[in-house]
């Protein structure tokens, strides 16, 4: 239980990739049950909505806006699908997985413009309390917003184990622990009706805090792609299997980038000199299908063969002029 109310305050993270796995992009069912959840929570908002403007209830408005930021993070996937499936071409030739960095930075403005109307609309209404009205209908919107996040939840976590896919799993669970901001409207609610005046907008503050969280999230996950960020963990995997590689005497540096939600390497082994071009390629070929294997979401690699050579020489002294100072 504690473990759920502490992803409330600290929302899972909002990184494209963390929702995408084989199995699920290769699953029409998966496909299906992503859209839908984002139907049943766009639906879900729609309604809160509704009695935010009836009510007046900035707590509630707190939870429509973290909602609807969550059903938001399904665009860049959807647009990843829809532009993914276009061929590389002359101008583009790593293909146009890219835009989901672009659908990445639409997003982050959407929660920052949601964050702070959300704690403005808190502040201003602790510094100047107003009645909220129709208490039963926030009391149902908090509600709904439960029902919606955990039908949402048992649909996702469903399928997911169906397909075997580990990120609609994950999604799941987060929608789930979504589920517990809502109620946290319905506590305000509660409190309102008791006389305390404070407490839809220290609510709404806590829910704002949320949000906030989420924004930090998903801005440090953007920023990080848009600088090819990667986790040094993969690079350690990576490294490991160009050395079990049989016939690689070393390995120099090793790069990778994300392009939409997969991942492409280069490196750098080194072989043995005596090695025809022949050999050589088949090497390098066996080194790139190890790592394809090794390394989760790696769909290519571009393996550059080094030779071994006599101390004090450098095949390479050729470019050596053209190297960072």
């Amino acid at each position: 239980m504690w473990h759920r109310v502490g992803h409330v305050v600290v929302p899972h993270s909002h990184e494209t990739v963390d929702k995408v796995d084989a199995a699920m992009e290769t699953s029409r069912e998966g496909m299906r049950t992503l859209w839908l959840s984002l139907g049943v929570l766009g639906l879900t908002c729609a309604v809160q909505a509704v009695i935010v403007a009836v009510s007046g209830s900035v707590a509630l408005l707190g939870d429509t806006l973290h909602n609807g930021a969550d059903a938001l993070t399904a665009v860049p996937l959807g647009i990843a699908f829809v532009l993914g499936r276009r061929a590389a071409n002359r101008r583009y030739t790593y293909g146009y997985g890219r835009a989901e960095d672009l659908a990445g930075i639409a997003i982050v403005l959407t929660i920052a413009v949601s964050s702070l109307l959300a704690a403005y609309e808190a502040v201003d209404r602790l510094l100047q309390p107003r009645e909220v009205t129709h208490l039963w209908a926030v009391a149902l919107a908090a509600v709904a917003g439960f029902v919606g996040n955990e039908w949402v939840a048992r649909y996702r976590i469903r399928t997911g184990r169906r397909i075997g896919s580990a990120a609609l799993v994950a999604d799941g669970l987060h929608a789930r622990t979504d589920g517990f901001t809502s109620l946290a409207v319905l506590l305000g609610a509660g409190g309102a009706a008791l006389g305390w005046r404070l407490a839809d907008p220290l609510i709404g503050l806590l829910i704002t805090a949320a949000l906030l969280v989420v924004l930090r999230d998903a801005a440090r996950e953007v920023y990080r792609r848009l600088m090819d960020s990667v986790d040094p963990a993969l690079l350690d995997t990576a490294e490991r299997t160009l050395r079990a590689v049989d016939g690689v005497r070393g390995i120099g540096q090793v790069r990778m980038r994300w392009i939409g939600h997969s991942l492409r390497a280069e490196a750098e082994i080194v072989v043995d000199s005596t090695l025809t071009v022949v050999q050589a390629h088949a090497l390098a070929v066996a080194a790139e299908h190890a790592l394809i294997h090794a390394v989760p979401r790696l769909t290519a690699a571009t393996v550059h063969t080094d030779h071994t050579a006599a101390a004090g020489t450098d095949p390479h002294a050729a470019l050596a002029h053209h190297s960072a100072a």
